[in-house]
């Protein structure tokens, strides 16, 4: 795995664990998380996750 790799995995858990818990917008979530923007962040998702990041939260998301 290139340094380039692991750090998007990293982000993208980072991502995960804040999609699971709670309703937090999704341009604070990048931010928060060290991507440049909302767009960033939902092509990284698709493509480590395979599916969007509003989706991955429904499914996921407390109640």
């Amino acid at each position: 795995m290139t340094p380039a790799a692991y750090v998007e995995t990293v982000r993208i858990e980072a991502v995960r664990r804040l999609l699971e818990t709670g309703e937090v917008a999704l341009k604070q979530v990048a931010g928060a998380c060290g991507f440049r923007d909302a767009d960033t962040l939902r092509l990284a998702f698709v493509r480590r996750v395979g599916t969007t990041p509003a989706e991955y939260r429904r499914l996921h998301a407390p109640g």
